[in-house]
């Protein structure tokens, strides 16, 4: 019986956070004859393992013979911004049950995208469920080391600089290592109505007022939701200035927010009061705040706080816990 054809020249297109499109080439030859496709996905640390492939043993997909591209969704639980390799095989199912399956092709490899927007509206609909009750605050504050401070003032023109945001917080997330910004807190303490006075990050803080950063020429977005095994919920919110180059990375990537009217933080006339604006943080998530431009020490102040550097409530670098319930979403971690 004539060989059946080893697939050729694989393409990957239409590439998600967790599907993607597959196609190929083949001889002509016994074309006919193919009843299914054998693809076999792996993590690229696992690349070599199909160099041991016997042509008997079962592959982790079979798939009958579609036209092709043929779309791979939900066969397997696929990451986002993850390397995987894949090879195919075709085979034809013999009247014993048995198959008759080609050689491997060559192996191919490639990278899930972020998490859509449709992924993150389904975290910001969780993110939602669990924000609680509004605070009222009047200040963002930024707690670093003298030094990071000494430098702003001696190196940088006394201005605190965008960083490009780590890797802490979702897998997913399309800001991890690519949005430029700092970053900023705003939550209050529940019986003062004013910041803590321990901080993860530095025994020295910069405030500023809220309305430095945050009214109506600026755009919010909704960024992540996560936890690191605690039962703290970390949820973060980018502020970019209409019209800047954050303003504009984040238009194309995040959820936007009504800046007076949504679950986490807002921004709105004071209606009882001088007409003033009036601002309001969720009570049960802890925010980080990015703010996407630079930011000049003069428009605030920089001072010792009283409390601890609590280092084990750091979120540098931060993994997400894969397995909680009510920060993760069906696909991908």
């Amino acid at each position: 019986m004539e060989e059946l054809p080893v697939p050729q020249n694989i393409k990957i297109s239409n590439i998600t956070c967790d599907s993607f499109k597959i196609c190929w080439d083949m001889e002509a030859r016994s074309k006919e004859r193919i009843t299914h496709y054998f693809i076999d996905l792996n993590k690229k640390e696992n690349k070599n393992s199909n160099k041991f492939k016997h042509k008997d043993v079962p592959t982790k997909l079979v798939a009958k013979a579609v036209p092709l591209p043929m779309t791979v969704r939900g066969h397997w639980f696929l990451s986002p911004r993850t390397e995987y390799t894949v090879a195919v095989q075709t085979a034809s199912k013999q009247t014993d049950g048995d198959y008759a399956v080609s050689e491997w092709s060559e192996i191919i490899e490639f990278c899930t995208a972020d998490y859509s927007t449709v992924h993150l509206n389904q975290l910001l609909e969780k993110a939602e469920v669990i924000a609680g009750r509004m605070l009222r605050f009047s200040v963002f504050y930024r707690n670093q080391n003298k030094e990071y401070f000494d430098h702003a003032r001696e190196v940088q023109g006394n201005r605190m600089l965008p960083s490009v945001k780590d890797n802490s917080g979702s897998h997913g997330s399309p800001i991890s290592g690519k949005l430029e910004g700092i970053f900023f807190s705003c939550n209050t303490e529940f019986n003062t109505g004013k910041p803590p006075q321990d901080s993860p990050y530095g025994r020295h803080r910069f405030e500023v007022r809220a309305d430095a950063f945050f009214n109506p020429d600026t755009n919010l977005y909704f960024g992540d939701f996560y936890c690191m095994y605690t039962a703290y919920h970390y949820v973060i919110l980018v502020l970019a200035p209409k019209g800047s180059r954050g303003d504009e990375f984040c238009k194309q990537r995040l959820p936007a927010l009504d800046i007076s009217n949504n679950r986490f933080l807002t921004c709105k006339q004071d209606e009882e009061g001088d007409g003033g604006l009036v601002f309001h943080h969720a009570q049960d998530v802890i925010l980080e705040v990015i703010y996407t431009e630079p930011v000049d020490l003069a428009l605030g102040t920089v001072a010792e706080i009283s409390g601890h550097q609590l280092m084990s409530m750091s979120t540098v670098n931060a993994k997400k816990d894969p397995s909680c319930k009510t920060c993760n979403i069906s696909v991908g971690r």
